[in-house]
């Protein structure tokens, strides 16, 4: 009986707290949301060369494409880190997609054989945009990112990216720093498919 009290007791307490951190946007907010944030990864598309340095394999280099997709604002990216031979060691796709809901960027990477796990969010804060994202969701070492996009310009921009492998309880301070500059123009995807007459 105690237990039930209990747990009556908890569920009025935290619903309120829930309902009211949760509260709908109205579509006024969503719509200038959308607005204000829809081009904040503008910066990204097109392409790109990077060198890059890894706390734990050193300097490394690569090649990064982002597209706009046909429909809003989603942008798909591909981040390869390559051998000085042109092999791929590493390569993730990242979709970014403005969530007016919550007035925040989602995020899902995927890398071979993990599906769509690692998740994240981003915001713009002044001139950088922010990252906070999960990887190696369901392997042995999976990580919490806190990335940070900034000195933006035209033709390059910085990336430094803090790690945590105990859930943010302690991070390693600039665990990969990226310098890239563009080699190719912004572009968008075109729809896949054509509406028939």
């Amino acid at each position: 009986m105690r237990h039930t009290v209990l747990l009556a007791a908890l569920t009025a307490i935290a619903f309120p707290a829930a309902a009211q951190a949760r509260a709908p946007r109205t579509r006024e907010q969503m719509k200038a949301s959308y607005e204000a944030h829809k081009g904040d990864f503008d910066y990204l598309l097109g392409d790109w060369e990077f060198t890059s340095v890894s706390h734990e394999f050193g300097p490394g280099h690569g090649v990064w494409s982002a597209v706009r997709l046909a429909e809003g604002s989603p942008i798909l990216d591909e981040y390869r880190v390559v051998g000085d031979s042109g092999q791929t060691w590493y390569v993730t796709n990242t979709l970014r997609v403005y969530n007016a809901m919550q007035d925040r960027w989602d995020l899902v990477s995927t890398e071979t054989g993990t599906g769509l796990q690692n998740i994240g969010t981003a915001q713009r804060v002044g001139t950088e945009m922010h990252i906070e994202q999960r990887f190696g969701v369901g392997t042995p070492t999976p990580s919490l990112w806190r990335i940070r996009y900034y000195d933006i310009r035209p033709d390059r921009f910085s990336w430094t990216g803090d790690r945590s492998t105990d859930d943010g309880r302690t991070w390693v301070a600039g665990y990969l720093t990226i310098e890239a500059h563009r080699i190719g123009p912004p572009r968008s995807l075109g729809p896949l498919t054509a509406a028939r007459k």
